[in-house]
């Protein structure tokens, strides 16, 4: 019994010797764990740290943008003259990161549920399309490395292409070939988070639903919209208002570099004249922000945080109704007269409001001389310059008094051939040889259209006194002294107008050899000028001296939400740009002999055609002296306003090129029509 109990003793001894032991072990383990741990966190914190700080600073926030629609354009009546057209688009926002080979792959499965017109594909596109398979590139690296041996990256590239293209590489390309070699360019050349229009019209229903369905398989591809302008009420004032880039044509390649500085895309449609390039800032909007949460360059999370804004619109001081008449008449009166007058090259006319400088109507054409084609050509009338005759009088007149060579009460000189040593004799047109001398006042002279009265004040300015077969003794500083009163009229300087490109007119030599020249200018028969700066000196008369900038923009208005024009933005206040500083008896002078050339009691006034046009109006008549080749021609033009003694319009007209001599009265019943269309069509005439 006892020897039993000593068994149970000693097995209860070796249990109890062995629970410290497991414990022990227990212990220990739980130790070497946490000693792992630590090492592993000592190991993250220390050794990986640069590793976990790239990886987080790789989380950026990147933004995309979409295009908005376009400001429309309205004439001053509200009419709407240039819209826009919404159409169905494909698009491609580049990722951050992406292959060329994903491009290919994508480009091949969107060519199959969409169809893409290839007419624009080039041979470098397919050669590019070519070079994005792996195993293609390298064989014709390794051809070209082999021919060239070290070259650049750009280099190396380029000659990659110059070898697809010589050996004819992409030769028997199918259809859908072509087409995703296309949509590859596209996207292949787009920047990162940029986006491109791969077809820009024409989806159909059937495309835009199969697109719709891969979208999974086509990443960055998708539906959106494009735009395009479209005119409403016809083209008639398309050469005024510009034009705007097609998504084909993509931005002008003079201006890539800044647009794409200012956040265009590629392929984005840009004003690229006049108008629509003049307001681009106002007319695009802003586009709209996506803002792209990215990490380790994959995009992880989209949040449109701004709609956009369509471009605000532009109201015109342009009557759309009266333009498209102005623009008849100009066109008519050419056609009608270019079978006795072969050489007239065009006719042009400019209609602005001599209390603001706003531009009613800016009308033009071209004639071709060889064909006979007439094609329209209103921005002539700011970029052409013509020498234009005698329709400068009244600033030559205006410079003899505010120089003292005249005054309101002393201005009388005896019209008579000037006859000068070693100059060919200068006169009149109704006083050639001397037997019609006469005397004449400074209003009488621009009534009767006197080049000797002109000629005998520029001397006089000058400081010579006529004498028959004298030297003319004048010095180079009278050239600078007309063209300075000349000036203060708008004649042979920038109107300002706000429409790009714009000419100055040509100044001819101003030095001693050509100093007989100074007469000519004296009567307009020398310096050449726009249409439209006849029109601001022809305001700056008829308003008593104030320069005003002519422009075409009334107002920017923004779009109200069922697309009506919205508030009033921005309102164009008239702007002096500088005053002719002359008393109001000066005024009168130039005012009088301008109102006698139409209502005058000479029969030798030359503005008699308009005698009948009511509201009464003012005008000077000009002919100028030229040549096509060896062949004498003329520039017949007038400069005109009405009513006389509150003026509201004023005309300026040029027809270059007329026979010399002919006797049309083209620059006179041309205005005539101009006011009967301007009183029917823009203000009444009561």
């Amino acid at each position: 019994m006892s020897e039993i109990f000593k068994k149970k003793s000693r097995k209860k001894k070796r249990i109890k010797s062995r629970i410290p032991f497991r414990l022990n072990f227990l212990f220990f383990i739980v130790f070497l764990l946490f000693a792992a741990l630590i090492l592993q966190l000592a190991h993250l914190q220390i050794a990986e740290k640069n590793k976990f700080d790239a990886e987080i600073n790789s989380t950026d926030t990147k933004t995309e943008t979409k295009n908005v629609q376009r400001g429309m354009i309205y004439d001053s009546t509200g009419k709407v003259l240039v819209a826009n057209n919404a159409s169905r688009a494909i698009t491609y926002t580049k990722p951050l990161s992406v292959t060329t080979t994903k491009m290919y792959q994508i480009a091949n499965r969107l060519v199959n549920v969409a169809d893409f017109n290839t007419a624009s594909l080039t041979a470098s596109n397919k050669a590019d399309y070519y070079l994005a398979i792996p195993a293609h590139l390298k064989q014709v690296e390794r051809a070209v490395k082999k021919q060239s041996g070290k070259l650049s990256n750009s280099e190396l590239y380029r000659q990659e292409v110059a070898y697809v293209k010589k050996h004819k590489l992409t030769q028997g390309y199918t259809s859908k070939q072509k087409q995703a070699a296309l949509v590859y360019s596209k996207m292949n050349g787009a920047y990162a988070l940029s986006t491109v229009y791969l077809k820009y019209s024409g989806v159909s229903d059937q495309e835009m639903a199969r697109v719709g369905e891969n979208l999974t398989e086509l990443p960055g591809v998708k539906i959106g919209t494009s735009w395009s302008r479209n005119y409403p009420n016809g083209k008639s004032v398309k050469s005024v208002i510009g034009t705007v880039t097609s998504h084909k044509q993509g931005l002008p390649s003079d201006q890539i570099n800044s647009l794409l500085a200012e956040g265009y895309s590629r392929d984005d449609s840009v004003g690229s004249s006049y108008i629509e390039s003049r307001y681009e800032n106002v007319l695009k909007g802003t586009k709209s922000i996506i803002t792209l949460e990215t990490q380790n360059n994959k995009i992880t999370k989209e949040v449109k945080t701004y709609g956009g804004k369509r471009g605000d619109n532009l109201v015109l001081t342009i009557n759309a109704n009266f333009q498209q008449q102005v623009q008849k008449i100009i066109k008519a009166a050419v056609k009608n007269n270019a079978g006795s007058n072969p050489y007239l090259v065009g006719g042009y006319a400019v209609v602005m409001n001599p209390n603001t400088g706003g531009i009613y109507a800016l009308a033009g054409v071209s004639r071709n001389l060889e064909t006979g084609k007439i094609s329209e050509n209103a921005l002539g009338a700011i970029n052409q310059s013509f020498v234009m005759g005698s329709v400068v009088k009244g600033a030559t007149v205006m410079g003899g008094l505010l120089s003292g060579a005249i005054t309101p009460d002393n201005n009388t000189m005896t019209d008579m051939p000037i006859k000068l040593k070693g100059t060919a004799t200068k006169a009149s047109w109704f006083n050639k040889t001397g037997a019609e001398d006469m005397s004449l006042t400074a209003e009488d002279a621009l009534m009767v259209s006197s080049n000797s009265y002109m000629m005998q004040l520029a001397m006089r300015e000058g400081g010579f006194q006529y004498r028959e077969n004298a030297g003319l003794d004048l010095p180079t500083s009278i050239f600078s002294k007309l063209r300075g009163y000349f000036k203060q009229f708008g004649l042979g300087v920038k109107t300002g107008i706000d429409i790009p490109g714009e000419a100055s007119g040509f100044e001819g030599p101003a030095n001693q050899k050509n100093i007989g020249k100074a007469l000519d200018l004296s009567f307009g028969n020398y310096d050449s000028y726009t249409t439209l700066q006849l029109a601001q000196y022809i305001s700056t008369i008829a308003n008593g001296g104030y320069r005003l900038q002519p422009h075409i923009l009334q107002a920017i208005r923004s779009s109200n939400s069922n697309g009506t024009l919205g508030r009033t933005v921005y309102e164009f206040e008239p702007n002096v740009l500088n005053v002719v500083e002359a008393t109001s008896a000066q005024w009168n002078v130039v005012k009088t002999g301008f109102w006698d050339v139409v209502h005058g009691t000479s029969s030798m006034r030359t503005g008699t055609v308009l005698t009948d046009v009511k509201p009464a109006v003012a005008a000077k008549t000009g002919t100028a002296e030229t040549f096509h080749g060896s062949t004498e021609t003329e520039t017949d033009s007038v400069v005109t306003y009405a009513p006389y003694k509150n003026p509201k319009v004023v005309i300026a007209v040029a027809f270059p090129g007329m026979a010399s001599g002919n006797s049309t009265h083209i620059s006179t019943e041309t205005p005539k029509s101009i006011y009967s269309a301007f009183w029917g069509t823009v203000e009444s005439n009561k």
